[in-house]
């Protein structure tokens, strides 16, 4: 079996197994996702090797869509940080046979301490499915891995379990994007989300000219300006714009007086405007339904204040 047909089989067992998931949801995980709802704290996750490596993904993804959330590695809980967690924290434990040792030492603390506990594992008689209030079955009749020894099916089953959990907590929450972007500034939907327009436009040594201005400075101008659009302008009102492919049109339609046309005679007299303090997703939706580069910018007094074009917006 060469690499290809390998690659295709290992995908082939894992989606096979993710699909069985259905078959395994129950009750507690609606149980589940109603206790989050209704804590106070923070949920706390926790799991050894490789469930403790897909554990912190599940950590980052709750975190970050609106679920308070850190993981805590059970070795080191039990040497000293088991006083991370608070009384209202909600504890979601994470091993697929259900046995794991370091995770199965918490449980005696937790229950002394009153912390509601959630487990993940592939086994519904297993110990740890036992001793928690609700348990999530992540449980896979195969491993990809040819030898059934690395978790592989089984970490993505827990991946995805994770994913259905986190999902499901946002949507009961409203999470919507812009809370999202709040979690995620550095990125470009944080960018788009949480900046304004005034953050990005060109506000300085901006493109403009009068209606009577003769055609030969209006290209001057658009070339100087670098936008590929000169703004027309009177008493600081947007009259009309020209950009750089009025220019090639009436080139080839107006050849004979070309050079006698001015700015009125060039411009659309009805360019689109958007005031400077618009979230960047709302310059961007209004250049992919006009299926334009280039936005001018107003104030609240209409009056001409900068462009923003697309390369602004980070997208």
């Amino acid at each position: 079996m060469n690499s290809l047909q390998i690659a295709r089989q290992v995908i082939k067992t894992e989606a096979e197994q993710i699909a069985n998931l259905l078959n395994l949801l129950d009750d507690d995980f609606e149980h589940a996702v109603n206790a989050v709802l209704q804590s106070k704290g923070k949920v706390i996750i926790s799991g050894m090797g490789k469930s403790g490596i897909i554990g912190k993904k599940i950590c980052a993804t709750l975190a970050s869509t609106g679920t308070p959330s850190f993981y805590l590695h059970p070795a080191e809980a039990y040497h000293g940080d088991l006083g991370m967690i608070e009384a209202q924290d909600i504890v979601l434990l994470i091993s697929n046979s259900g046995e794991t040792d370091e995770v199965l030492k918490l449980i005696p603390f937790l229950k002394e301490q009153g912390n509601m506990m959630l487990s993940m594992s592939g086994n519904a008689h297993s110990t740890l499915a036992k001793n928690t209030h609700y348990h999530l079955s992540i449980a896979v009749e195969e491993e990809a891995c040819p030898l059934q020894l690395a978790p592989t099916c089984s970490t993505t089953a827990t991946l995805v379990m994770g994913d259905a959990l986190a999902v499901a907590l946002m949507q009961n929450r409203q999470f919507k994007d812009e809370h999202f972007a709040r979690f995620h500034p550095g990125g470009s939907l944080g960018r788009r989300l949480l900046m304004t327009v005034k953050d990005v436009m060109l506000s300085h040594n901006l493109p403009i000219c009068q209606k009577e201005t003769k055609v030969h400075d209006v290209v001057h101008s658009i070339t100087q300006g670098k936008c590929g659009l000169v703004v027309v302008l009177q008493d600081n009102i947007i009259q009309g714009v020209v950009t750089d492919g009025d220019i090639r049109r009436a080139m080839e339609t107006q050849e004979s007086i070309f050079f006698s046309l001015t700015a009125a005679n060039l411009m659309s007299t009805q360019p689109k405007t958007i005031q400077q303090t618009a979230r960047l997703t709302e310059v961007s939706d209004i250049m992919e339904q006009y299926k334009i580069n280039s936005v001018l910018v107003v104030n609240d007094e209409q009056a001409f204040v900068g462009v923003v074009q697309m390369y602004d917006l980070g997208i």
